[in-house]
């Protein structure tokens, strides 16, 4: 093989590689694309279900708001100018809350007790609808098979 006809070899191989990476590049890109895309169509969703919960459940909305406040007041040291000032105060009014607290999650345990509203009473309505939505879908596949076939 002459010289020349190795250089050309050569080019032709550069040639390739440089392709092959071209390539790989333009399917990085389009992975990336599609990854923020589908990122991005997964946040919008989020979105409008927070925003579905919180138009249909306002007052779960407010007991969270008021938790996770709670919570970082909790994470926040005092001061001593806090101790001085609130102290006697805050602690009466730390006891009323989780007095108030004990007495409305007892009022609400009886209240679902009394309506047979219980942990095992929703495992069989959850157990219901997963056996009916398997039913629902068994027959959709059976009546788009005979759909497919002719069997009306």
């Amino acid at each position: 093989m002459s010289v020349k006809d190795k250089n050309h070899a050569r080019k032709a191989d550069s040639n390739t590689i440089r392709d092959r990476a071209g390539e790989a590049i333009d399917t990085a890109r389009t992975s990336a694309i599609e990854a923020y895309d589908n990122a991005r169509e997964g946040a919008l969703s989020a979105g409008r279900t927070v925003g579905a919960g919180i138009g249909s459940a306002p007052l779960v909305t407010i007991a969270g708001g008021l938790a996770v406040g709670a919570l970082v007041a909790a994470l926040l040291p005092r001061t001593r100018v806090e101790d001085k000032l609130i102290g006697p105060v805050g602690e009466r009014v730390t006891g009323a809350g989780r007095a108030a607290v004990d007495a409305a999650r007892t009022a609400g345990q009886d209240k679902l007790a009394d309506l047979n509203i219980t942990r095992e009473a929703g495992k069989g309505v959850v157990d219901s609808i997963v056996d009916g939505l398997g039913q629902a879908v068994r027959a959709s596949g059976q009546a788009a098979l005979g759909s497919v076939r002719g069997e009306r």
